[in-house]
């Protein structure tokens, strides 16, 4: 699914980015260019980065014991 129509990036480039490293809007902004256009995409992008690096951590930590 498209979450910043303005630059035709989507849901899965989104995850791939937090995945690889990202950890704020302005880390999307700069490898993705989410939010640099009209900026309606900021609140839903940032619960998906939120709620992909929540996952991740539960992930890592259930690896880890």
């Amino acid at each position: 699914m498209y979450i910043c129509i303005c630059n035709a990036v989507t849901e899965c480039q989104i995850r791939a980015c937090s995945e690889g490293g990202a950890c704020t809007l302005a880390d999307l902004e700069h490898c993705l260019g989410v939010g640099a256009g009209c900026g309606r995409c900021k609140a839903v992008a940032h619960e998906l980065l939120a709620e992909n690096r929540a996952q991740s951590t539960v992930l890592f930590s259930d690896g880890a014991t």
